[in-house]
């Protein structure tokens, strides 16, 4: 019963993570944007999808428990083995595909950028929204786009040097959760099995 309990609380920790993540910190600018970089956010809905996923399967968990329920301990089992799955998918595809959405976002501000130089007196709001989500100003310098930075930044950064960084710290913490829910959930699974074939072998001395 404890582990079902956990396992609801663990899947609480990743919906509130991968929302905190997506709608706040360093990159929740980004959501009202038209050009918002989704690749970076994919991995983030498998991990609000697995944790919503996990809060049912630990209350399934608890009831086929309590009533003894071998059906009930099987579905429980196989959900944990598609939260298995996509856990490990989101680890994976943060740590191996991380190159690939740094050089999607780092593309977007490219845009953004000769955007700007191209048509100073219209503005960019994309490009304000980059420069104040990442704390950078320009690329090798800053003079060109200095009325779109942000005025309590001090000194020069270079944007797509930030954007690699930031990105990169962000992909590997979402890798990190994912990988350490889905070694979570083999305990699950473990425990499940154990418990189908202890109800089972009673039944059959019975």
């Amino acid at each position: 019963m404890v582990l079902f309990r956990k396992l609801r609380l663990a899947g609480s920790a990743v919906i509130a993570f991968g929302l905190w993540f997506r709608f706040g910190g360093t990159m929740k600018d980004f959501s009202s944007e038209d050009k918002s970089p989704e690749y970076f956010y994919m991995g983030l809905y498998v991990l609000v999808g697995a944790g919503a996923l996990m809060m049912a399967v630990g209350f399934f968990g608890c009831c086929g428990a309590t009533r003894e329920s071998q059906c009930v301990l099987g579905s429980f089992f196989t959900c944990l083995l598609v939260i298995f799955a996509a856990e490990v998918t989101t680890g994976v595809f943060a740590f191996i595909g991380k190159d690939v959405a740094i050089r999607h976002v780092q593309t977007m501000y490219e845009e953004a950028y000769n955007g700007y130089l191209r048509d100073r007196e219209k503005g960019n709001g994309t490009l304000v929204t980059f420069h104040s989500t990442f704390q950078c100003c320009g690329k090798e310098s800053s003079e060109q786009v200095q009325p779109t930075c942000p005025k309590e930044l001090l000194g020069h950064k270079n944007c797509i040097n930030e954007i690699e960084t930031t990105i990169s710290v962000k992909l590997q913490l979402i890798g990190i959760v994912g990988i350490g829910i889905a070694g979570f959930t083999i305990l699950g699974m473990i425990f499940s099995m154990v418990l189908c074939c202890a109800i089972r072998n009673s039944r059959d001395v019975i």
